[in-house]
């Protein structure tokens, strides 16, 4: 099963998505199944994860509703606040539906880069694992010493670090987040996508030369059983259509294994998420 491991839907208001600004432009309309369809066909992707775009639990309900609709919308990351004193109470329910694998905050909004070390927060992460459900780590290089220290004291919690934490490929900075991501990756219950390289790129002049020294560095510090392909479409249409950013993976894979790229291109995202 191929799977993309990373892309969004959203019925666009302009309320609800504060983070599309006026440069996104492209990013400010109806994002939808129908629209991912053609994409993942002409790829040759069996499926792909919905991940929620927004802190709100009207989005469960968005994405649920689209992979019930859908059969090659296999799971959803959504989202849950984890702070709030209730979360076992919004948790069950929607644990109990499958194709719930997870749970994703944007930790890298929260003014507190220590976001994650927060008693509340912790107190909430800590029920993920007995519910089976992964967490979807979305941060910037600034924060992976305290990713590290998260993930080191839940050893039983499934951690899927988003877009590489978002290194500075547009300047090609690979330090200190080259040293940081190894240690993060020390930890054998996290993995990580290979995916949003393009928009942490230059927009309009990027190569793949650009983006394969982070590719390289991730693929060696994790291995090829935790790394994921995954498109983050339609965000990535700000730098690159979704057969560009298929394309650019899949070239850098092609020394790969057969074996590891089945693992690269779906394996390991249904093992990590546990889709059937």
């Amino acid at each position: 099963m191929r799977l993309d491991a990373h892309q969004h839907f959203w019925r666009y208001d302009r309320a609800q998505y504060p983070w599309i600004g006026a440069h996104m432009q492209i990013l400010a309309r109806d994002w939808l199944p129908r629209d991912l369809a053609g994409e993942l066909a002409r790829t040759k992707m069996d499926g792909c994860i919905a991940v929620q775009a927004r802190a709100s639990l009207a989005e469960n309900e968005l994405l649920l509703g689209f992979a019930r609709e859908h059969a090659y919308v296999r799971g959803i990351v959504g989202w849950v606040d984890l702070c709030a004193k209730d979360v076992a109470d919004v948790l069950a329910p929607l644990a109990q539906d499958p194709l719930f694998v997870g749970v994703r905050h944007l930790v890298q909004d929260e003014p507190d880069d220590q976001f994650v070390l927060r008693a509340d927060f912790q107190r909430g992460l800590a029920m993920l694992a007995g519910l089976d459900l992964a967490f979807d780590l979305l941060t910037h290089p600034r924060h992976l010493p305290a990713a590290i220290a998260l993930v080191e004291g839940f050893p039983e919690q499934r951690f899927v670090v988003d877009h590489l934490s978002k290194p500075d490929v547009k300047r090609g900075t690979l330090d200190p987040w080259r040293a940081e991501l190894r240690l993060l990756a020390e930890s054998p219950h996290v993995a990580c996508k290979l995916s949003g390289l393009v928009t942490e790129a230059d927009w309009h002049a990027w190569q793949p030369a650009d983006c394969r020294p982070y590719l390289d560095h991730a693929y060696e510090v994790f291995g090829e059983d935790r790394v994921m392909f995954g498109s983050d479409w339609p965000v990535c249409l700000l730098a690159a259509d979704y057969a560009r950013v298929h394309a650019l993976v899949d070239d850098w894979a092609a020394a790969l294994s057969e074996r590891a790229r089945e693992k690269l291109f779906g394996g390991n995202a249904a093992r990590f998420y546990g889709i059937a």
